[in-house]
C-alpha cells in the first residue's frame, strides 16, 4: 500500500470512457482508504503515469484504443506486476477473454453497469470499492496474500435456507469416490492447475467457484480444453461419473443427490447463501449428507468464509479434507477459516493437493 501517513490505497483508472473514468473516480475517492491518483485514455499514457505515480492497484478495461487491455495486461505482468481489476462490459462474448485476463495475472474483473447506470450504481460501487482492497493486499510475484475481508452485499443468509443439516451419525453404503472443491478468488486459475494434474480415469469432480452467469460456460469449456477429465456446466440431474467434472452454472447452487449406487448433479435457484449463488456450503452439505466417506472435499483460495462451515461436516462424516496453503493462495480467506473451523485434515500447497486426492 501506500507510504504516505494517509496509507490510502493508490488507484490508477485505465478506460477509454472519460465519463467512466470520472464515475469510477467519484466512487472511489468516496472511499476512506482508497484514492485515486490519476487516470488514462490508452495504456499508453498508462504506462508513463504507472512510472511516475507507482499505484497500488491497477483498474483496467479490455476495449481500447492503441492497444487493448488484454494485451497491456501481458506486458505489464512480465514488466511490472502489479495487482489489476478488471473493469468492463463482459458480455458472453467477452468471458473467454476475460478468463484470459486472469490467467495473465489479474486478480479479478468486475462488470460496468449496464443500461441505466443510476440504478446499478451502488451495488457496482460497493463491490469495485471491495475488490479494489483485496487486490491491494496482493503480492502478485512472488507470494500470495491473506485477506479477511468479506464482500459487502446482500443478508449472508446460511446454507440452512437450501438444505437442511441433519445428524451426522448415520449409515453410509460405500460407492465410488467422489471429489467437491470450492474456491472464489483466484479460483479460476487454482482449478486449472488442479485440474490439469488429474488423469482421465480420476473420481467424479463437482466445484462450486464464485463465478458469474456469463462467465461458467466458457470457463467449463476451456477447462475441458486443458484437463484430460472431460468438463461440464452442472446441468440439474446430470448423473455424476468418473473422468468428468461438473462445474455450478454462475447464478445456480449445485447440490449433488445419491441415486442408487451413483450421484446426480442438482441445481437450486434459492437465495445466495454467505452471499454467493453458487455457494461452497450448499455444495459441500449436500455431499457430506449424500456421499459422506465416500468423498473428499478441497477449499482453494477465495475471500470471506463460505464453505468453511461445512467441509467440517464433511470431515465429521468421515470425508477426507483439504484446505490450499496460505502461501499458494491468492486470498486466504476460505481456506484459513475451514481450518479455523477445525474440519480440515490436510493443508497443502496448490500443486500437491492433485496427488493427494489420488491417494485415497
Amino acid at each position: 500500500m501506500g507510504t504516505g501517513v494517509s496509507k490510502k490505497i493508490k488507484v490508477l483508472i485505465v478506460d477509454d470512457s472519460a465519463l467512466f473514468r470520472q464515475v469510477l473516480t467519484k466512487i472511489l475517492n468516496s472511499a476512506y482508504d482508497i484514492e485515486v491518483v490519476g487516470s488514462a485514455a490508452d495504456p499508453h499514457i498508462a504506462r508513463e503515469k504507472i512510472k511516475r505515480l507507482n499505484p497500488d492497484v491497477l483498474t483496467l478495461d479490455i476495449e481500447m484504443p492503441r492497444m487493448d487491455g488484454l494485451d497491456f495486461l501481458k506486458h505489464l505482468m512480465r514488466l511490472r506486476p502489479m495487482p489489476v481489476v478488471m473493469v468492463s462490459v463482459f458480455t458472453q462474448a467477452d468471458a473467454e477473454i476475460a478468463l484470459q485476463a486472469l490467467e495473465c495475472g489479474a486478480i479479478d474483473y468486475i462488470r460496468k453497469p449496464q443500461i441505466d447506470i443510476t440504478q446499478t450504481l451502488e451495488s457496482f460501487s460497493d463491490e469495485i470499492i471491495n475488490k479494489i482492497r483485496i487486490a491491494a493486499l496482493a503480492k502478485v510475484q512472488p507470494e500470495k496474500f491473506l485477506s479477511k475481508l468479506t464482500p459487502k452485499a446482500t443478508s449472508k443468509y446460511p446454507p440452512d435456507v437450501i438444505i437442511s443439516q441433519v445428524p451426522t451419525q448415520r449409515h453410509y453404503v460405500k460407492t465410488e469416490k467422489i471429489i467437491a472443491i470450492g474456491a472464489s478468488t483466484g479460483g479460476t486459475e487454482a482449478i486449472k492447475v488442479l485440474l490439469m494434474q488429474m488423469p482421465a480415469n480420476a473420481p467424479g469432480i463437482v466445484i462450486s467457484q464464485h463465478i458469474p452467469a456469463t462467465f461458467s460456460y466458457s470457463f467449463a469449456m476451456r477447462m475441458d480444453q486443458l484437463s484430460s477429465m472431460n468438463v461440464f456446466e452442472a446441468q440439474d440431474e446430470q448423473e455424476i461419473l468418473p473422468g468428468c467434472v461438473y462445474i455450478a452454472p454462475g447464478d445456480s447452487h449445485l447440490l449433488v443427490e445419491r441415486a442408487g449406487l451413483h450421484y446426480i448433479c442438482r441445481l437450486h435457484q434459492g437465495v445466495p447463501v454467505n452471499r454467493h449463488r453458487p455457494s461452497v456450503d450448499v455444495l459441500f452439505r449436500s455431499v457430506a449428507q449424500s456421499a459422506g466417506p465416500n468423498a473428499m472435499g478441497v477449499i482453494l483460495t477465495g475471500m470471506g468464509d463460505d464453505g468453511a462451515r461445512c467441509i467440517k461436516e464433511m470431515h465429521e462424516t468421515g470425508a477426507v479434507t483439504i484446505a490450499q496453503d496460505k502461501k499458494s493462495s491468492v486470498v486466504w480467506g476460505m481456506p484459513g477459516e475451514a481450518i479455523k473451523h477445525g474440519g480440515i485434515d490436510y493443508v497443502l500447497p496448490l500443486p500437491q493437493i492433485a496427488n493427494k486426492l489420488l491417494s485415497f
